[in-house]
């Protein structure tokens, strides 16, 4: 086992992050003086660096590059900043702060991400702390909600099962709560808090991360069977509630998932996590605790491609942490218990909950809610907001839903709703509404072809093939990403594009339904058009030769596109 101070030679060979992490005197760097300058609407690359761990990356305005350029000017640089809603639950006071912030400080529009934390676009460095102070101000937080530390912890907000999903969701909270970066870093810097002078290890620790923080993210979702809506095995630690006779038993633990890669490189690729066993509610924090400190102390801080929780347990194999795992807890889990995953999607309209409350799930195209000339989806639910006694919980597929409506305030809801044509998505295709894309360009530094600006328009002509088919209404899980980090969990998805250059992509096939399996590459490099000749048949196909029940998925492998990934050590073979 690994030592539990977890030190690390100042001479041992480390990736340019790890040197910028342990120089950061717990992740201050010189961000305060930094935000002070006015000279440039930029920082510098290690202060960007630790910015993450705050909550938020420094981008530019890529449609804009090259005519600032041109006229001798900086990029358009502002930040992204992401808020965090552990389970994906917000209050309606807490709506109307984001919605409020991005008026004031962002670009108008808030953007509900895959991870089921809230996104802002367009904010400049000397808005940055007002608007982090505000969203403290509302009880939420950006601390963690990027770097290299635990994510957004992500919970299936299924209303079909509210009491169960009120304990799930209550685990939730204490295990992102328990994972929390304990630096004061961000009170100082953020919110004024008092300053550590001396920030010696007897002074200020972090018990479970250390000065030097995890060698990459690390994500972790809870997920209640039959809806496998958090994707749980595309997170490094996946926990998969077990329900017996109406109550929570405990959860099935699952580990080593992870969607990045990158292209060209075989030795990086996507996976999905394996079970290893169960354990009871009050076990799961434990367990989350020591998973994260097995990655903290076994993760490769030399290659961080190469440094995600999956690779610490494909190069050392699944036994191997299984006996680590159990060393440091002092006991070991029980035998994973039966479950059953029916699909990952989202249930659209109003549902009734076990407690006679309301819910009613929203269809919001790629998690992006703004105005526009003929769809007032932002003003909407600004107003529903207002009257709202109940709360909104963030889906894991970009979708919003408001939650928990009381029969006296339905008719209300009701009301608006229909006021402002806000929908569930029901007129809309079922390939649509089992769409996601990433946000991409213009701007996604890392974006190498255009998603969330393309894919509804892809969708467009997608559409009349289903429709000629007699398919309009067959759930098809389909995802764009501008890049291969996997945002959007593209490499589980039965329909998937993957940006290679600008308009063009490499295309996948043949993910699981349920999320339980990886697609594979079917055609490299294509544009729209080799796209929807490639596509025409094998719908086509389908539509005639699939057998009761056969997910597009299922089928595309059946029928020899492609063949079936499990392990995504076999996804470039």
């Amino acid at each position: 086992m690994a030592l539990n101070k977890f030190f690390i030679p100042e001479d041992a060979p480390q990736s340019d992050v790890e040197h910028i992490k342990r120089r950061s005197n717990y992740l201050r760097g010189s961000l305060e003086e930094t935000l002070e300058d006015r000279i440039t609407a930029s920082i510098p690359e290690d202060d960007n660096r630790l910015m993450k761990f705050h909550g938020s990356y420094m981008q530019d305005d890529r449609d804009l590059r090259n005519e600032r350029q041109k006229q001798k000017l900086e990029p358009a640089y502002s930040f992204m900043l992401r808020v965090r809603a552990a389970g994906g639950v917000v209050t309606p006071e807490q709506w109307l702060m984001m919605d409020r912030v991005a008026h004031k400080y962002a670009n108008g529009t808030i953007r509900l991400t895959t991870r089921q934390s809230f996104q802002l676009h367009g904010v400049i460095k000397w808005n940055m702390k007002k608007t982090i102070r505000e969203v403290n101000d509302s009880m939420l937080s950006t601390l963690a909600a990027c770097g290299d530390v635990n994510r957004n912890v992500m919970c299936n907000p299924n209303p079909y099962l509210s009491e169960v999903h009120a304990e799930v969701y209550d685990w939730a909270s204490k295990v992102s709560n328990h994972l929390d970066p304990s630096t004061r870093a961000y009170h100082e810097i953020w919110l004024d808090g008092e300053k550590v002078v001396d920030s010696r290890d007897d002074i200020e620790q972090e018990p479970i991360y250390g000065m030097h923080y995890l060698p990459r993210k690390f994500k972790i979702g809870i997920a209640v069977p039959p809806s496998n809506d958090v994707d749980v095995f595309s997170q490094d630690l996946g926990f998969i509630a077990i329900i017996e006779d109406g109550k929570l038993k405990g959860f099935n633990v699952s580990v080593g998932g992870g969607m990045g890669m990158t292209h060209g490189d075989p030795k990086t690729y996507p996976q999905i996590s394996q079970v290893i066993g169960f354990c009871t509610p009050e076990q799961m924090i434990d367990v989350a605790e020591k998973t994260v400190m097995i990655q903290r102390d076994y993760g490769d801080r030399v290659v961080r491609k190469h440094a995600r929780f999956k690779y610490t347990i494909d190069d050392r194999g699944i036994e191997w942490f299984i006996n680590e795992l159990g060393d440091r807890l002092g006991w070991k889990l029980q035998d994973a218990r039966p479950y059953q995953f029916d699909h990952n999607g989202d249930r659209y309209g109003w549902v009734k909950g076990s407690d006679g409350n309301w819910h009613f799930t929203l269809f919001i195209q790629n998690g992006r809610v703004q105005d526009t000339d003929d769809y007032r989806l932002m003003t909407g639910l600004r107003e529903i907001a207002k009257v709202h006694t109940g709360d909104f919980r963030l889906t894991a597929n970009q979708n919003l839903i408001i939650g928990n409506v009381t029969s006296g305030k339905k008719k209300k809801i009701v009301k608006l709703i229909e006021e402002f044509g806000l929908t569930d998505g029901i007129h809309y295709s079922a390939l649509r509404r089992n769409s996601m894309a990433c946000v991409a360009l213009p701007t996604c530094g890392l974006a190498m072809a255009e998603s969330e600006r393309y894919l509804p328009t892809l969708l467009d002509k997608i559409e009349p093939m289903l429709d000629e088919a007699g398919l309009r209404d067959e759930d098809i899980v389909i995802r764009m990403t501008g890049c291969p980090n996997g945002c959007a969990r593209p490499m589980l998805a039965e329909i998937a594009f993957i940006g290679k250059a600008p308009g063009k992509y490499n295309m996948y096939l043949g993910g699981g339904f349920a999320g339980n399996r990886l697609n594979k590459l079917y055609k490299e490099n294509i544009g729209e058009t080799e796209i929807l000749e490639s596509l025409q048949p094998i719908v086509t196909r389908y539509a005639k030769e699939r057998q009761k029940g056969e997910h597009f998925g299922d089928f595309v492998i059946r029928a020899g596109y492609v063949k079936e990934v499990r392990s995504g050590q076999d996804f470039h073979s």
